[in-house]
């Protein structure tokens, strides 16, 4: 066989083990890179999703009341 044809074996090293605190100061490091809202606009955003969850909540009562009167009424006569 020629050089060419030969498989080459990867020779990697693991790399260097890090402490478990290192971890910690990486975290802290990445989560001070990230974005995050102010005050009014977590308040604005929390008060929109209670309300979306309201409307929807409201939405699937009603047809969970309709279906229940429409099977009552199928099943049980009246």
């Amino acid at each position: 066989m020629t050089s060419h044809a030969k498989k080459s074996i990867s020779t990697k090293s693991a790399p260097a083990k890090k402490s478990r605190f290192a971890f910690f100061t990486e975290v802290v490091a990445e989560l001070r890179k990230a974005h995050w809202p102010t005050r009014q606009e977590a308040l604005r955003l929390s008060i929109l999703v209670l309300i979306v969850c309201v409307i929807f909540g409201a939405i699937l009562g009603g047809l969970d009341y309709a279906f229940y009167r429409l099977f009552a009424r199928l099943l049980l006569g009246g």
